[in-house]
């Protein structure tokens, strides 16, 4: 069928060429005859060029050469002697004749490659300006979507094109119309617009967009022209759509590699493929599409990162001013709840007493870690680091949080020959309680909780490991237990407990001092995590 297509027109268009060149020729003879019987001129013949001329301007330098190949037979036939044969006798004739085939064959190229420049000139006009309506389009409009609406009108108009479509990529694997001209006999003209009846051509659709049967712009590098590569996709079709006498042209909307959607055309099948100039206004119209949409995501995806960032230095501000309000009140019911256990001694309100003073240290250790934690968002950590010694260290966290952990065994095996630490000792502690304290949530209450440390190596970092004897963490959640309101499920089962904040903390402020921080499965049975803290130089005094 494409072979007898491509056939019908080179027919339709000799039949044509064949047509204007006897005309042209059948005029020039009856000019010269009249030249030379009624007015009398001597060797009028030359009157044949303005046929060359009128076939080159009209058809082009093929069928102007032609023009003056016939002139040549005809004035030779019809108007040199003897007449009405192709004998020359006369030596001056033979150089008339000649003469006139030169100068025509001359004459016929001029004209041709002038009336091809011109259309050349025109085709580039017209691309030239369809690129600076699709440019000024998608460079001016608030919406991409609303800009390939003016985006397929030019395309239309400018390559001639019956029906012009984009269809963008969505959830489903078909393509959904975002901009359509409408199926019309004639391309639109500029500021109208064309649609199929009972169709919005400017709504989205979700019928499919493609017909199976298609050209596809192959595009290749370097300085090769794209070209049109037939191509039978899965079976789609267009509704609206009649007969075979208009061919299908669909061009690629990428962004990178990513394919967007496509840019789809309709052309009457006897006006051939689209020229050169047309083919790359359409290529670069569907580039400036893809462009156009990459913008738009990278704005959509700047607009949610801004308001993320704006949402959680919000929710930091309200964190860090709720935290430092709490401070005052949990001091003074501290306060208080230490007075009344020391007036009250062995009356019945004094164990109220001291669970009033209990929680209020677990809230003032919550309120603490809230603090910490806006403060390790902002990056306003500043620690002061200097030497520390480990095993005062662990004593003292052991030694605060034995209320907290309410008899608990707790294993401690660090040696006394280790190297001091460089370390904020106020952030030390505030990494040592919330381990213990996660320990102490998460294991059984018989569980036993041991703190160790070692160095692995005589010149590598001190590492210190808090291990407990709980049913410990999953495998494939021990890459999410340092993230933030991450909370693990308790030994006994029921809702978590905790904020989900504490070892977040941990992280925070471990890697704050320079120091790393990472968790496994412990020989107890539950979680290590493992703390590798930078040792002091053998210079530096403990």
């Amino acid at each position: 069928m494409r072979v007898m297509t491509l056939g019908h027109r080179q027919w339709r268009r000799l039949i044509r060429g064949t047509a204007g060149l006897a005309i042209s020729l059948a005029l020039a003879t009856v000019l010269v005859s009249f030249l030379e019987q009624v007015a009398g001129i001597t060797n009028a013949s030359s009157a044949y060029l303005l046929a060359v001329v009128a076939l080159a301007v009209r058809f082009g330098t093929a069928e102007a050469v032609l023009g003056a190949v016939g002139a040549f037979l005809l004035a030779n036939y019809l108007f040199t002697q003897p007449v009405h044969t192709l004998t020359v006798l006369d030596p001056k004739e033979w150089l008339n004749l000649l003469l006139l085939l030169v100068v025509g064959v001359v004459v016929g190229q001029l004209a041709g490659r002038q009336r091809d420049r011109a259309e050349t000139a025109e085709l580039r006009e017209r691309e030239a300006r369809g690129l600076f309506q699709v440019s000024r389009a998608l460079a001016t409009a608030a919406d991409t979507g609303q800009a390939m609406r003016d985006v397929v009108r030019t395309l239309q108009v400018e390559t001639g094109m019956s029906r012009v479509w984009i269809g963008l990529q969505g959830p489903s694997p078909l393509e959904r119309v975002v901009a359509d001209t409408g199926l019309g006999s004639e391309p639109a003209r500029p500021g109208s617009e064309t649609t199929r009846p009972g169709a919005d051509p400017a709504s989205p659709g979700s019928e499919p967009v493609g017909p199976a049967r298609h050209e596809l712009l192959k595009r290749v590098d370097g300085d090769e022209p794209a070209r049109w590569v037939g191509l039978h996709a899965a079976p789609r079709s267009i509704r609206g759509v009649p007969g075979t006498d208009l061919a299908a042209y669909r061009v690629l909307i990428e962004a990178g590699e990513r394919p967007l959607g496509s840019v789809w055309a309709l052309r009457r099948r006897s006006l051939g493929a689209p020229a050169r100039e047309e083919t790359r206004l359409i290529a670069a119209a569907a580039d400036q599409v893809g462009q156009a949409l990459e913008r738009d995501r990278l704005r959509r995806d700047a607009t949610s990162v801004e308001v993320a960032r704006q949402s959680e230095a919000l929710k930091s501000a309200l964190l860090d001013s709720v935290s430092h309000d709490l401070r005052t009140p949990i001091a003074t019911i501290r306060a208080a709840a230490g007075s009344l256990i020391e007036r009250q001694g062995d009356d019945d309100r004094a164990p109220i007493a001291e669970a009033i003073d209990r929680q209020a240290v677990h809230l003032d250790q919550l309120v603490t870690n809230l603090l910490d934690m806006t403060r390790i968002e902002a990056g306003e950590l500043m620690p002061e680091l200097h030497p520390v010694l480990l095993d005062d260290a662990v004593a003292d966290a052991i030694d605060r949080m034995r209320s907290s952990l309410a008899g608990r065994d707790v294993q401690t095996d660090v040696p006394l020959d280790l190297p001091p630490v460089m370390a904020d000792d106020v952030y030390l502690d505030a990494v040592l309680s919330n381990l213990l304290d996660n320990a102490r949530k998460y294991s059984p209450d018989d569980a036993p909780i041991r703190v160790g440390a070692c160095r692995p190596t005589t010149d590598g970092p001190v590492r210190l490991v808090v291990e407990d004897g709980g049913p410990g963490v999953p495998e494939e959640h021990l890459v999410r237990i340092f993230e933030k309101f991450y909370r693990g499920v308790p030994a006994t089962g029921g809702s978590r407990r905790g904020s989900g904040i504490g070892l977040a903390i941990v992280r925070g402020l471990t890697e704050a001092m320079g120091g790393a921080v990472t968790a496994e499965r412990s020989s107890l049975g539950g979680l290590a995590v493992t703390l590798d803290l930078a040792a002091t130089t053998p210079a530096t005094p403990p």
